[in-house]
């Protein structure tokens, strides 16, 4: 494969100034922080055999190796990347690797002239005006003096591998007081662009890194109270792509050093992000402590997408509910996580067969058909006595088209907190779960009497297995979160909103759901609650911000919206077929009893139609 970056080589003169004189013009860039002018450079020597691979890899995981130039094979430096003069040098600024291993540290490159003929010379761009863009956004160095260079580990997390260049990547990390962490993103991507963005805030551990007292370069920075770690993609990456190759002869730049190239390094023009880029940070997890983030104008889409679902057809009073940003945050956990659990079924019509209503099943699969379209694990648990019921309308939904695939169903009959474990973690331990998110869409709740009650207090727990106590007992494990989607309060996951049923919907003193999710999004018909998180499953992944956020700036870009994903988006044929589905099943709207084309008493055509047809107008307007 080629690539059109190509630089011209520099005449010898200027060759020997650089790479071969005692005193070369590198600096030590850990006291360079955010100084205008010239745009420093690390640089990585390999055989000209290796160099289209090595490339090709720089290119794939353009995040902590952001390519500048590189030189033909025998010309080490070019007149575009000509250095600037400057004999400060605080340490030797080249390191030698030999079949994988750095062997020494060199002044200078004087002693190889011969085996240098045969190499090429990558120019990759530096972060060092990093701690320059935090500064400028109101955080003091750490170290004023910049004697040492910043902390940097390497991560659990992999590069995409190209020929033999198989490596972890490694990430610089910076601690930011919580009540500046906004800000100073926003201050790091303002000044360095895209490759100013972080890719991991939080908890070290969900990188890969054990200790954060332990760099595997660099000084270590300690977090203090208060202060969040935030990391961002390093171009010390490159020392691990070189010792994976194992390549007979490499040299690279020390750590902490740079050659100081003609480029520019210039911060944008105040107020010039434009909203696509701006970026916004959102905490979606405590225990282990996780922030996401995605551009302003994706988190405006997903504020809109809740908005209208929270209309209240029913006048139940669900506004008084209501708890901003539930749904940003649903959506923003759901697309990190790797595999998730749905629960769905209100058994509200306890006097026929089957007992289920209209709304639930349709959210639930509009959710699951979206998460497949991602690549993500999707299964759903339902109650023991409507399993076969279930696996009918899974089978169904696949021949309609609704779903790709079909997706596991599994039954929770309860028993213990040891059963509960049991299904959601391997061998039962909490250190390996099974799913990362669970979502009960219009899934009966228990309330704080222990009984499960539908709108009209009817006590309905004969039909309901106890499936609330997977969502209890993931309360207790970490890395596992939850979302609940409800309408009136008596619905699993609604326990976070529980005192406002309590005060303000009919008979919320009894039904009132005692049972928490992380997340409790409000609709004014649960199913529109599904349909929204798909629809801001969408928008978020196709946000260049917080795309680049989830693959770490390794790996190519996703395209936005791509075609699978706009056919995976619920839509009126899809949601009318799957309506029809659970008619010739004859489950019942929830309000009305009927068997027919409703939900909650609400005609398809017409307001669910219409409903669904706002949320995809959101989804799909142009960012």
């Amino acid at each position: 494969m080629s690539f059109p970056l190509r630089l011209k080589s520099c005449p010898p003169s200027i060759i020997r100034s650089w790479i071969l004189q005692k005193k070369p013009n590198v600096r030590n860039m850990s006291s360079m922080a955010g100084a205008p002018g010239p745009r420093p450079a690390s640089v990585v020597l390999l055989h000209k055999s290796l160099a289209p691979d090595f490339e090709e890899f720089c290119h794939t995981n353009s995040g902590p190796l952001p390519l500048l130039g590189r030189s033909e094979p025998g010309r080490w430096a070019s007149q575009t990347l000509s250095t600037v003069p400057d004999t400060r040098m605080d340490h030797p600024p080249f390191c030698k690797y030999e079949f994988g291993a750095c062997t020494g540290s060199l002044t200078s490159l004087e002693g190889h002239s011969e085996q240098l003929k045969d190499m090429v010379t990558f120019f990759l761009g530096c972060s060092f005006s990093l701690e320059g863009a935090l500064e400028k956004g109101g955080l003091p160095r750490r170290d004023p003096a910049g004697h040492g260079h910043g902390a940097a580990y390497k991560t659990a997390v992999p590069c995409v591998t190209i020929a033999g260049f198989c490596c972890p990547l490694v990430v610089t990390m910076r601690p930011i007081p919580e009540d500046k962490l906004e800000r100073l993103v926003r201050a790091s991507c303002s000044l360095g662009g895209v490759q100013g963005q972080p890719v991991h805030i939080g908890d070290p551990e969900l990188l890969g890194i054990k200790d954060l007292s332990k760099p595997d370069y660099g000084d270590p920075e300690v977090c203090r109270p208060g202060d969040v770690p935030v990391f961002w993609p390093s171009h010390l990456t490159s020392l691990e792509a070189v010792s994976s190759c194992k390549t007979s002869l490499a040299f690279t730049s020390a750590p902490g050093c740079a050659v100081m190239t003609d480029l520019q390094d210039t911060e944008a023009p105040a107020g010039s992000l434009t909203p696509d880029k701006i970026p916004e940070v959102h905490r979606i997890s405590q225990d282990p402590l996780h922030y996401s983030i995605a551009s302003a104008s994706a988190v405006g889409k997903i504020r809109e997408l809740e908005t209208i679902i929270a209309v209240d057809p029913g006048n139940r009073g669900i506004g008084h509910l209501l708890c901003k940003d539930e749904l940003l945050r649903a959506s923003l956990s759901l697309s990190h996580a790797h595999s998730v659990l749905i629960t769905t079924g209100f058994p509200t019509h306890f006097s026929h067969e089957p007992p289920e209503e209209t709304d639930g099943p349709p959210g639930a699969l509009a959710l699951a058909a979206f998460l497949q379209a991602l690549e993500k694990g999707v299964s759903m648990v339902v109650d023991q006595r409507a399993l076969s019921l279930f696996e009918k309308l899974v089978e169904e939904a696949v021949e309609q088209g609704v779903l790709k695939t079909r997706i596991p169903i599994l039954t929770y009959p309860g028993g213990s907190a040891g059963a509960a474990r049991a299904l959601l973690c391997g061998d039962g331990d909490p250190r390996s779960p099974r799913f990362d998110h669970l979502v009960a869409i219009e899934r009966t709740g228990r309330a704080a009497d222990g009984n499960y009650y539908n709108a009209r207090k009817m006590n309905i727990k004969h039909l309901v297995d106890p499936i609330d106590d997977l969502f209890l007992v993931a309360q207790k494990i970490p890395g596992i979160s939850s979302t609940g989607v409800g309408d009136g309060g008596n619905e699993l996951g609604m326990g976070k909103v529980k005192e406002a049923v309590k005060s303000h919907i009919r008979n919320g003193d009894v039904i009132a759901c005692d049972v928490e999710a992380d997340f409790a999004v409000i609709a004014g018909v649960s199913n529109w609650g599904g349909y929204a998180l798909a629809c801001a499953l969408y928008i978020l992944n196709s946000c260049e911000v917080h795309g680049r956020y989830l693959r770490r700036a390794i790996g190519p870009s996703r395209a936005p919206g791509g075609q699978t994903w706009t056919q995976a988006l619920p839509s009126i044929d899809k949601e009318e077929k799957m309506l029809g589905i659970l008619v010739r099943h004859r489950i019942r709207s929830g309000v009305s009893g009927i068997v027919g084309m409703e939900v909650d008493g609400l005609p398809f055509h017409g307001t669910h139609a219409q409903m669904i047809q706002k949320l995809l107008d959101v989804t799909m307007a142009r960012m």
